[in-house]
């Protein structure tokens, strides 16, 4: 799915006030990181994820491959945090957005 500038912004927006759900470390993409990330974005559709990685040319080749595995979008990086976003299938009201 693309998102147009306007969207984009608009959960640049909203992502700025929450906090990372998911957090990457040196162990890199894990099936357990992707499931995790899947689920969270099932739950609130716009999250954060934390890179605890050092190199900055492998932290944004995992960020591209989460986002190739959960087939979801790139908002924003903002040095070791990605804002992301993937519509939900059957979105839940209460937990939509919502800050962690």
């Amino acid at each position: 799915m693309s998102l147009n500038a306007a969207k984009k912004k608009h959960f640049r927006t909203i992502g700025h006030n929450l906090n990372p759900v998911v957090i990457v470390a040196d162990k890199g993409l894990t099936d357990g990181v992707v499931e995790e990330t899947l689920r969270a974005l099932n739950d609130h559709e716009l999250i954060k994820v934390k890179f605890a990685i050092g190199d900055r040319e492998i932290r944004q080749q995992l960020i591209s491959e989460l986002i190739s595995a959960t087939n979801s979008d790139l908002i924003q990086t903002i040095g070791k945090i990605a804002l992301i976003f993937k519509a939900a299938d059957k979105p839940n009201p209460t937990q939509r957005f919502q800050t962690c």
